[in-house]
């Protein structure tokens, strides 16, 4: 076998293997070898199947896997030889597309490799740990929120207003006969909450208890009962009760409704909620300070197929934020732009270099984790919890994809521990624009 370099142009490589016919035939040779002594064929016993009579049964078909597993190990031997790895899988093709069998197989190899990254001292990075603390003002809002939602309504004379919870019997009728899931008794309508057919709500606004009215709707087109779909329909409606919204005492026992002991403890619980919402943002504010600094470390020569596939696919994801009622990839070519290049980038300079980091440092994503991650990606999918797992399993390119963001941020963590952190109390508000700068950039 013989290997010649073509190619070696910054991280470009390419190269021209040639497998000879008899190193091909050597292979056969001795996949029949191996095979021979369990081949069984009329008129010979097992294992005694001269080796003339097994070439001409089953060379042919060896002969092609031969030929794959020369050029393979000839790959691998290179790549274990020059300590090249490549950026995407290289591009093999024969040259002599004439090739007959007892020819010389003539095979080009070209590939990007991937840049050798420099040393960098993580223990001169300088960063800023923001530190928020859970004020009282903020407990005691978080508390109000938690009364809203958990409301109570009681009756009030006078018409009903915007947010006000309507008690009614209705029937509905299309054409003048009723249909099937059109009448209820006792109903508790808050208005406003969108509950029911459009414009249905709003023309209870400013009913009153003991009123009779007729509210005239037209279904949607897409409705889910089909024959209901686009028809005008017309709900007599009997008001037995108008209420109003009261928010629940701030008390103990609010604070039974959500799970806590007493009001203490909800105030605790909600203390450490908080207090994690801020750490997860201030997380957020530190990793782009972190990778800012990377980013102005380090220098080194990109792939261009890694940097040109990231800009399409920046410049795929904006242009779906942009137009987000294009579901489908049924749309114009979208054309990358200068900024997308510039942002790809970067991206790829600080992955390639995270990645080093990681192996060097020994960093692996646990089973464990991945787990987690598999069972909150499945969440989205209810009821197909199982079909999600299984699509998992038989998807690498998807166990990748949730693997990448949790060996990212284990890297991210390393370097934090390595690094000059100094830590900054701020308040929330301060905590906000810091995270609202980051989504300006």
């Amino acid at each position: 076998m013989q290997v010649t370099e073509t190619l070696n142009e910054g991280l470009k490589r390419g190269y021209a293997i040639t497998v000879s016919a008899s190193e091909l035939d050597d292979k056969v040779n001795e996949k029949l070898a191996e095979a021979q002594p369990e081949v069984e064929m009329k008129g010979f016993r097992k294992g005694k199947v001269p080796m003339p009579l097994l070439k001409k049964q089953f060379g042919q078909r060896l002969l092609g896997e031969a030929m794959q597993e020369t050029i393979d190990g000839a790959m691998n031997k290179h790549f274990e030889d020059s300590g090249d790895r490549p950026a995407m899988q290289p591009e093999v093709k024969m040259t002599n597309e004439d090739w007959k069998e007892g020819d010389d197989v003539q095979v080009e190899m070209s590939y990007e490799a991937l840049p050798e990254i420099p040393e960098l001292d993580l223990k001169s990075v300088k960063l800023e740990k923001l530190v928020v603390k859970a004020k009282d003002e903020d407990i005691d809002e978080a508390l109000e929120n938690l009364a809203k939602n958990a409301q109570d309504f009681e009756a009030k004379d006078g018409a009903a207003e915007d947010g006000d919870q309507v008690v009614f019997d209705f029937v509905g009728k299309v054409d003048g006969e009723a249909f099937e899931g059109g009448s209820a008794e006792d109903y508790p309508l808050v208005l406003g909450s969108g509950s029911f057919i459009p414009g249905f709500e709003e023309q209870l606004v400013g009913v009153k208890a003991g009123d009779e009215k007729a509210v005239t709707v037209t279904f949607p087109e897409e409705y889910q009962a089909e024959h209901l779909a686009g028809k005008e329909a017309v709900f007599d409606c009997t008001v037995k009760e108008v209420k109003a919204a009261k928010a629940a005492e701030i008390n103990d026992d609010l604070a039974k409704k959500f799970g806590a002991e007493d009001l203490a403890a909800l105030k605790t619980q909600i203390s450490e909620r908080l207090e994690a919402e801020y750490a997860g943002a201030a997380r957020a504010v530190q990793k782009r300070a972190l990778l800012d600094a990377l980013d102005g470390m380090v220098s080194f020569d990109l792939p261009p197929s890694l940097v040109d596939a990231e800009a399409g696919q920046i410049a795929h994801q904006l242009w779906h934020e942009e137009n987000p009622d294009v579901q489908g990839h049924d749309h114009p070519e979208i054309e990358t732009t200068d900024e997308h290049k510039k942002l790809a980038e970067r991206r790829v300079r600080l992955g390639l270099l995270l990645a080093e980091l990681g192996q060097k440092a020994e960093v692996e994503v646990t089973d464990a984790e991945m787990s987690q991650a598999v069972m909150n990606q499945a969440r989205q999918y209810p009821g197909q919890e199982r079909q999600f797992f299984e699509f998992v399993q038989q998807n690498p390119q998807m166990q990748q994809q949730l693997r990448a963001p949790i060996f990212e941020d284990k890297v991210v963590d390393y370097v934090f521990e390595l690094a000059e952190v100094s830590e900054k109390e701020i308040d929330k508000d301060e905590l906000q624009k810091a995270v609202e700068a980051l989504e300006e950039e």
